[in-house]
C-alpha cells in the first residue's frame, strides 16, 4: 500500500542529480585536476567501478531494516542511548557538510558577480530559502526539484555542445604519463561523491517502492557522468596544466559559450546552475537532519532546535580563511566525507546482523516461562508419585487389618465354645 507523500523511484534519480550532482559538478573536480591533472578521467571510472560492491550494503542495510525509518530500526537494534548517539553523530555532520557547500558558494557569488554585498547578508537570506523549503514535505520538495532540474541540464547540454567547437580531445593524450600511482591517489575525491549515495537510507521510508541493485548502479552511472563531463571538458578546453589552476573549471568553462559572433558572455546561466544546486542540496540535508530528529514538517521544531546550532556552525565555517577554507574544503572535507559515510554503512550493517532487542527479550520471557512450566510440571509429577505411593501403602495395609479382624473374630468365637 503506498502511503500519502510517498515518492516515486524517478523523483530519487531526480534527487541525487541535483544534490550529489551539484558536488560531483564543482567541489570534487579543482582536487582532481591538481592531483591527478590528465588522468582524471582515469581515477572516476576506477571509483565508479569499485564503489558497485558497496552499493550492496546499501541494498543489505534496506533489506534488514524493512524499509523503517533509521531511528526506529536502530532502536529494535541497539536501543535507545546508541541511537541517539549515532543518529545525533550523523546530523552534526550533514550540518557540516551543508555549512561547508554554503561558504563555497557565497566565495564564489562575492567573486564573481556581488563582489560589495555583505557576505552575512548572503548568508542569512540562503538559511532562510533553505529552511522554508526543508520544513515542508517530500512531494513539494521533489516538485521544486524537478522544475529546477530540467532547465539546469538543458543549460550543460547545451554548454556541453556549444564547445565542441573548443574542444581539442588530443590534450587527454598521453595516458598514465606519470604512471599509476596519481590515479590511486585521486580514488577518493570521486569516491567522496558517490558515497553520498548512502544517505539514501535515512529517507527509505518516503520511497514508494525498494530499491533494486540496478537503480542504485544507474545513478551511479549518472554521477559519475556528471564529474566526467566537466572534468574533460576542462583538459580538453584549456589543457590540464591550465585547468589545474583554476579555482572553479565548470564556471571557466561557460566563459567560452557564444552564439555567433555577435552573443556571447552567456554564463550568467551557469549562476543560475549553481544557486539552484546549492538551493536544493542545502535543502535537501536539512530536510535529511530534520527527518532523522523526528521534526518533518513542524516549522516551529525545526526554527527553534535545528537553525541555531546550524547558523553557529555556518559563523564557524564563514569564520575560516579563504585560502585554508579551499584547502579543507577540497582535500580534508572530501576524505572525511568519504571516510565518515563508509565507516557508517559498515557499522549499519554490522548493527543488521544483531537480533532485535524485542524479540530478544521474547525469547528470553518464553524461556523462563518454559522453565517454569518445566519445573510445575514437575513438582506436579512428583505429588502425583507420592500420592499414588501412599495410595498403595494403604491399599497394602487394608488387608492386614482384614487379616488381624478375622483372626481376632476367630479366636472370640472359640473363646465363647
Amino acid at each position: 500500500m503506498v502511503k500519502i507523500g510517498q515518492i516515486g523511484l524517478l523523483h530519487v534519480i531526480f534527487l541525487i542529480m541535483t544534490f550529489i550532482g551539484l558536488k560531483n559538478h564543482v567541489t570534487i573536480i579543482p582536487p582532481v585536476l591538481e592531483h591527478v591533472k590528465r588522468d582524471g578521467w582515469a581515477a572516476v571510472l576506477l571509483a565508479t567501478f569499485l564503489t558497485i560492491p558497496w552499493l550492496f550494503l546499501i541494498l543489505f542495510i534496506q533489506n534488514k531494516s524493512k524499509n523503517q525509518s533509521m531511528k526506529t530500526w536502530l532502536k529494535s537494534k541497539i536501543g535507545k542511548v546508541a541511537t541517539n548517539i549515532i543518529l545525533y553523530c550523523v546530523v552534526i555532520f550533514i550540518y557540516l557538510m551543508a555549512a561547508f557547500t554554503l561558504r563555497e558558494t557565497i566565495l564564489w557569488i562575492s567573486s564573481t558577480f556581488l563582489p560589495y554585498t555583505p557576505k552575512i547578508l548572503l548568508l542569512a537570506v540562503y538559511i532562510t530559502l533553505c529552511v522554508l523549503l526543508a520544513s515542508t514535505n517530500m512531494q513539494t520538495f521533489v516538485i521544486v526539484n524537478t522544475f529546477v532540474l530540467m532547465f539546469v541540464v538543458v543549460f550543460g547540454f547545451y554548454a556541453a555542445t556549444v564547445n565542441l567547437q573548443v574542444k581539442d580531445y588530443g590534450l587527454i593524450r598521453p595516458f598514465f604519463e606519470h604512471g599509476f600511482g596519481p590515479v590511486l591517489r585521486g580514488l577518493v575525491y570521486p569516491a567522496s561523491g558517490f558515497i553520498e549515495l548512502f544517505l539514501l537510507v535515512f529517507i527509505q521510508q518516503h520511497f514508494k517502492t525498494k530499491l533494486k541493485w540496478y537503480h542504485l548502479v544507474i545513478m551511479l552511472f549518472i554521477l559519475m557522468g556528471l564529474t566526467m563531463g566537466p572534468l574533460l571538458g576542462a583538459i580538453v578546453e584549456f589543457g590540464p596544466e591550465e585547468a589545474a589552476k583554476q579555482r572553479y573549471p565548470a564556471f571557466e568553462e561557460w566563459a567560452l559559450v557564444s552564439i555567433g559572433r555577435f552573443i556571447e558572455q552567456m554564463d550568467f546561466l551557469s549562476i543560475y546552475q549553481w544557486l539552484t544546486g546549492t538551493y536544493i542540496r542545502v535543502s535537501f540535508l536539512l530536510f535529511i537532519a530534520a527527518d532523522i530528529l523526528n521534526f518533518t514538517g513542524n516549522r516551529k521544531k525545526i526554527w527553534n532546535y535545528m537553525i541555531p546550532p546550524f547558523v553557529i556552525i555556518n559563523l564557524v565555517v564563514f569564520m575560516l580563511d579563504d585560502s585554508l577554507f579551499l584547502h579543507l574544503n577540497g582535500n580534508e572535507m572530501l576524505i572525511a566525507t568519504f571516510s565518515f559515510f563508509f565507516l557508517l554503512s559498515i557499522l549499519f550493517s554490522l548493527i543488521a546482523l544483531l537480533p532485535d532487542k524485542k524479540n530478544k527479550n521474547q525469547s528470553t520471557s518464553n524461556q523462563s516461562n518454559n522453565q517454569s512450566n518445566n519445573n510445575k510440571n514437575n513438582n506436579q509429577s512428583d505429588n502425583t508419585q507420592d500420592n499414588k505411593q501412599s495410595n498403595d501403602n494403604k491399599s497394602n495395609n487394608q488387608p492386614k487389618n482384614n487379616q488381624s479382624e478375622n483372626s481376632s473374630s476367630k479366636n472370640q468365637s472359640e473363646s465363647s465354645e
